[in-house]
């Protein structure tokens, strides 16, 4: 999948002024920098850069106090006198809400109405790629896949069809047909409303200051919270089944698309709007003409974002009665079978490569000048319709309206077979390295135990005085919205737990964050190494969270650090991508500057191009908090414990108490930690550059 684009890294033509006034440097100043990085003794040493640096000392004091506090009392319990009782009225409200479900007004007349229309829409949907079959189905993915390549005898046109031919073709092999066509079904309903919600939403803050201001911090907050904490309160107003799983998706799926719409309509060219204005056009029809024209790759990648983001949901929302490969793949973790989890997984990654590449092949087809020449819609899409009807007809007279039993490959136990063999002879007992079990219980037990004990034994108050020093660089709301997070997490009586969670997410950062910088520096610098590794990455940003659970079962055999390792591989490709950008749009002058002073190569890299390169570094900082967070949360699953499994108990035993207070701990989480990572307005200001 391609990433979704940081606002915050979209290159904008600014003056050396502009950047100087909005707080940050121009290119000038990088270059003066640069110099004075590489001149010996030129730059000020790390004491003194301190020294002149009071949030640092701040943040210091504040670090002593919290180890020395720590050490003198060896018990950070949250008191008991400040905890709150929330769960006994969400459990009174999930009996109201049970008792009436069926007579209250609110239900009968609202909700009652989306369930309906939610069901009716899907099974309907179900029901037309039932009377398809599979040939049927096949012919329409292929063909659809040709037309957004360019519908010409083209390489990018043919890529894409064989994409979608092998992608129904292996998922038919796999045994996986029928649960494929029931997530596609709910991923057709699911991403056109979201879609449409996303563009209306984008349309208004793309045309309203107003709308902008009050949308964007919903964006920012719906941004960083964990695909866990959307579906809980669905299960409360629409129980479990496709309704719940239907709004919980079109909400988590539709800020992309409002967010890169209204970037789109902000960011169209001002000369292309004035020559429209000039010629006497009203706002409705430089809008329809100019504005969305001009937004349409911007749109299209948020359409892209939008598919990848429902079926990551529709999977991971297999909890809560979705069906599917989401449910084959619930089933097998639950019981730890990776084999039977592996054709399901394999299945939705085909599904999701199959999307990201027909989205992203349309979008290249906007820069196209040879696009020009492709044939009309209105001349294609007949011929689309009456060869996907061909094929209905054909399966339909061939009695093979579902895919053959008899084509279908088991793979289920010759995986296993596999993973016995890796628990067997690489769990342990390898000489020198030891193995993976070996590793897993080394790093539950001398980092993520340490860094849980530590967070632990730190008196509550002393966590709150060092997490709000760290937000204090980001400005005086994020230093509020951070104690009274972490706050709220002591209140609801799950300040134990929590920290476990944050233990496992601070773990995985910070492993993430040492790979991510090590590969994106080096992808960086050797252009090879970035052509090998950008296919792997690709791949790994297209597979839903929930996939990442599978390997890591196979070598980890769950447990904490299984979850710790799938957060770390979730959250990578994020990393390296913005290291590697950042990096690379340093002013070519800077390291000409320091070149030119006779600073070798690691000069270079720690005087010139990791300073200048800060704001990129925070932003992937920032990035990787939230998808460690995201991962290290569904973790609970396969033995991560703490708030995961919290929440997992309340979905599968309806104790929503017990999953709505855990779920609200998460997201108090989830905001702390990314105010506390959100790069400084003067970082925001030259990342955007």
């Amino acid at each position: 999948m391609s990433a979704a684009p940081n606002p915050l890294f979209e290159k904008t033509d600014r003056t050396d002024k502009t950047r100087r006034d909005a707080g940050g440097a121009s290119d000038a100043d990088d270059v003066r920098t640069a110099k004075a990085a590489a001149s010996d003794g030129a730059a000020p040493g790390p004491w003194a850069r301190l020294a002149g640096n009071p949030r640092a000392m701040l943040l210091i004091a504040a670090v002593l106090v919290a180890i020395v506090s720590a050490a003198v009392t060896g018990s950070g319990a949250w008191p008991a006198d400040l905890t709150v009782d929330i769960r006994s009225p969400l459990d009174d409200l999930n009996r109201w809400l049970v008792d009436n479900r069926t007579t209250h007004p609110l239900f009968l007349y609202f909700l009652l109405h989306i369930s309906n229309a939610a069901e009716s829409s899907v099974d309907g949907v179900f029901s037309l790629l039932e009377s398809l079959g599979f040939i049927g189905v096949t012919v329409a993915a292929v063909l659809i896949a040709w037309y957004a390549g360019g519908a010409r005898p083209h390489r990018r046109a043919l890529r894409t069809a064989a994409t979608a031919l092998a992608t129904f073709a292996v998922i038919g092999l796999l045994g996986m047909w029928e649960p494929a066509m029931e997530t596609l079904a709910l991923m057709i309903v699911a991403v056109t409303v979201a879609a449409l919600v996303g563009a209306l939403l984008g349309l208004a803050a793309g045309l309203s200051d107003r709308c902008q201001r009050v949308l964007r911090p919903v964006f920012d907050t719906m941004q960083v919270l964990p695909a866990f904490s959307y579906l809980l309160p669905f299960v409360l107003l629409f129980d479990i089944g496709i309704p719940s799983v239907f709004v919980a998706t079109v909400i988590y799926a539709a800020p992309p698309m409002a967010r890169l719409t209204a970037l789109g309509l902000r960011g169209a060219d001002a000369a292309a709007l004035e020559a429209s204005a000039s010629l006497g056009a009203s706002p409705w029809q430089r809008l329809v003409t100019a504005r969305l024209p001009l937004a349409r790759k911007q749109m299209l990648l948020g359409l892209n974002q939008t598919i990848m983001m429902c079926l990551s949901m529709v999977v991971l929302a297999s909890m809560i009665g979705a069906g599917g490969l989401g449910d084959e793949i619930f089933t097998a973790l639950s019981t730890v079978d990776v084999g039977l989890a592996l054709p399901a997984g394999i299945a939705v990654v085909l599904l999701a490569i199959w999307l990201d590449r027909t989205t992203a092949a349309a979008g290249e087809q906007l820069e196209d000048p040879a696009a020009a020449h492709r044939p009309k819609w209105w001349v294609l899409w007949p011929g689309i319709v009456a060869a996907v009807g061909g094929g209905a007809v054909l399966g339909a007279a061939l009695g093979r309206k579902e895919w053959p039993e008899a084509w279908t490959v088991a793979i289920s136990e010759p995986v296993n077979t596999v993973v016995d063999w890796i628990e067997r002879e690489l769990g342990s007992g390898v000489p020198v390295l030891g193995g993976t079990l070996t590793w897993s219980e080394g790093f539950a037990n001398y980092v993520i135990n340490p860094v849980r004990d530590a967070l632990l034994a730190t008196p509550w108050w002393a966590l709150l005085l060092v997490a709000g020093v760290l937000a204090l660089r980001t400005g005086w709301k994020a230093v509020v919205t951070v104690v009274l997070s972490l706050a709220a997490i002591g209140a609801m009586g799950l300040w134990d737990r929590s920290l476990d969670t944050l233990s496992q997410v601070l773990a995985a950062l910070v492993v993430t964050l040492l790979l991510g910088f090590a590969i994106g520096i080096l992808a960086a610098r050797v252009e090879r190494v970035e052509r090998v590794i950008r296919p792997v990455l690709d791949i790994m940003q297209t597979m839903p969270q929930f996939i990442y659970l599978i390997p890591v079962i196979a070598l980890f055999s769950g447990g904490r650090t299984a979850a710790v390792a799938a957060a770390v591989v979730y959250a990578l490709p994020a990393v390296v991508r913005i290291t590697t950008q950042g990096i690379r749009q340093i002013d070519p002058s800077a390291l000409e500057a320091a070149r030119s002073l006779g600073a070798g190569t690691g000069q270079q890299l720690r005087q010139v191009q990791l300073p200048l390169a800060r704001p990129a570094l925070q932003l992937a900082v920032n990035q990787g908090v939230v998808l460690v967070l995201a991962i290290v949360v569904i973790g609970g699953m396969i033995g991560g414990g703490a708030l995961g499994i919290d929440v997992v108990k309340g979905l599968a035993k309806g104790d929503l108490g017990l999953g709505m207070t855990a779920g609200v701990a998460i997201v108090c989480l989830g905001l702390l930690l990314d105010r506390i990572s959100q790069p400084s307005a003067a970082a925001k200001e030259r990342a955007l550059v």
